[in-house]
């Protein structure tokens, strides 16, 4: 299990997805991409303006740009009204939906034609970014999934968003450890359980995890290792000593991050994650929170507390 230290609430987390283009220097030397099915997908030109109007704002990913754009006009695509002129039944208009008074208020000329013209992809794209930015969206975690909650008041639009946003961008890295991400990804949102979990999936958990069917933190790092073919321990502490220790620099999506009271003292570890990249883990957090994509760098609670990382290696371990 995660350690008794997991019945403390941690600082509720949400998703985060920063900022890069896919040549751009990354966090920790790791550069997200768009996915071989984003590219097929995604409009060479409005790829390239979601990766440049993502620059305009710190932090916040052309991924989640190009999900939106992808949810409310399939880039463009979309024949319905609204999109290529006049407005919707809700008054948005242009490809990336917006009421005339947001985009008095957010326009961008981005392709310096004299006006900020929301029917013109580029322009549209840049004052989506402008819009997310001026709600904070840069800062990620909670602030993120608001902001995209401000640019369409719904929930369901919120967890579409952030799932397309995940299917378009990958890290630039392959092996055991990708496998590993691509396994957790597969459970976002499931329940956090106390004790649950292991290589076959969610399960119930014990004591105040006993009702509920979910994972806790070793168990999604277990399930998620188990998938790349690579047995771990069941417990945070004991996963560890599972592999070789990695330096922050060497960083690889799949490592594992540790959490400690004392983080020079691995006896004290309570929380690990899986390294994403970007600065970004996925985790699962706390009982009353979900399986979750949340900052690893730049997170000070989350700094305070590294103890380390591991690359599991193959061995005999698991499940207890």
């Amino acid at each position: 299990m995660c350690g008794a230290a997991a019945l403390v609430a941690a600082p509720f987390l949400l998703i985060v997805l920063v900022a890069a283009g896919p040549d751009a220097p990354a966090a920790d030397g790791l550069a997200e991409t768009p996915t071989a099915s984003a590219r097929r997908d995604i409009p060479p030109d409005y790829l390239r303006w979601y990766l440049a109007a993502a620059r305009t704002c710190p932090g916040l990913s052309w991924s989640v740009l190009a999900a939106i754009g992808k949810t409310e006009s399939d880039h463009g695509r979309s024949t319905l009204p609204g999109v290529r002129s006049g407005e919707n039944h809700a008054g948005a208009g242009g490809p990336m939906q917006f009421l005339a008074a947001t985009w008095n208020a957010y326009g961008v000329d981005a392709n310096d034609d004299g006006r900020a013209d929301r029917y013109h992809p580029a322009d549209a794209i840049h004052g989506a970014a402008r819009y997310l930015c001026a709600h904070r969206a840069g800062k990620g975690g909670k602030r993120l999934e608001r902001a995209i909650w401000h640019y369409n008041h719904s929930e369901v639009y919120v967890r579409r968003v952030l799932a397309q946003a995940a299917a378009y961008a990958q890290s630039a890295a392959s092996g055991h450890g990708v496998l590993a991400v691509k396994a957790a990804l597969r459970w976002l949102g499931t329940p956090y359980s106390w004790g649950g979990g292991g290589t076959r999936g969610p399960s119930y958990g014990i004591a105040h995890g006993a009702r509920i069917k979910g994972f806790d933190c070793s168990g999604l790092t277990q399930y998620a290792w188990a998938q790349a073919g690579v047995p771990i321990d069941r417990v945070a502490a004991d996963q560890y000593d599972d592999g070789p220790h990695i330096p922050r620099h060497q960083l690889q999506p799949g490592d594992l991050l540790f959490f400690a009271h004392n983080p020079a003292n691995p006896a004290t570890i309570h929380h690990v994650a899986l390294y994403l990249g970007q600065g970004r883990m996925i985790h699962a957090p706390h009982t009353g929170d979900v399986v979750r994509i949340a900052p690893f760098a730049g997170d000070p609670y989350r700094q305070r507390q590294y103890a380390g990382a591991t690359r599991p290696a193959s061995r005999h371990t698991t499940d207890r």
